[in-house]
């Protein structure tokens, strides 16, 4: 993992080790990085000072873990997991490609599961609300272009406090990798719906407005 001024300039290493770092993950604050590395074995969840040192391993379990985000006050890591899913979920148990999601603490301890409905790429809100993901139906490969089904990832937002889920997308394609926009009014995403991948904005509110961008 590397990091490098936005004007250009000297990359500087901030992990030099023979494992896969990877996935890294700013604070909000821009104080700390949050990194998934696979050094004593499977990917877990590292934390370090973004102006580099020795990285804080937060979570320990057997299965692939991968940081997406930090809670608001960025006092917890959000990330994604294939650990073992609740008894009453009745999606088939396949950890390689539905992730549950989890929060930890900074300081490490204990998981909490927000939900073990197939997230990819979640992001907060800015005021910690909400979760934006693209889902995960089944298999496919991730890389085949211009790929139409019903297992294809579409956009959805999880609302924390009624613990809703709202569909925004609705494309056969592929629609993946959201983020929302800094006054939470929109979803910026990927989508191959006018061909090409490419980016679209979509109100949080109002799917009727949705623009592309490039």
């Amino acid at each position: 993992i590397y990091k490098v001024d936005v004007t250009g300039g000297v990359a500087i290493p901030l992990t030099i080790h023979e494992a896969h770092d990877m996935m890294p993950v700013w604070s909000h604050d821009g104080k700390y990085i949050a990194f998934a590395s696979d050094r004593y074995g499977n990917f877990d969840v590292f934390l370090m000072p973004a102006a580099g040192g020795a990285p804080t391993r937060l979570t320990y379990h057997s299965a692939n873990d991968y940081p997406t985000d930090f809670s608001v006050d960025d006092k917890r890591v959000l990330f994604e997991s294939g650990r073992i899913i609740p008894k009453d979920n009745i999606r088939f148990y396949m950890p390689r490609l539905f992730q549950n999601l989890y929060t930890v603490s900074v300081n490490g301890g204990r998981p909490v599961l927000i939900s073990s409905a197939g997230f990819e790429h979640a992001h907060y809100n800015s005021n910690g609300t909400q979760i934006v993901f693209q889902d995960r139906k089944g298999y496919e490969d991730e890389y085949r272009k211009h790929h139409a089904s019903s297992v294809t990832r579409d956009i959805w937002i999880l609302d924390l406090k009624s613990n809703a889920y709202r569909k925004i997308s609705s494309f056969e394609g592929e629609d993946r990798e959201p983020v929302f926009s800094s006054d939470d009014q929109y979803v910026y995403y990927l989508s191959e719906k006018k061909g090409n991948q490419n980016l679209f904005r979509t109100p949080v509110l109002n799917k009727s407005a949705e623009i592309q961008l490039t």
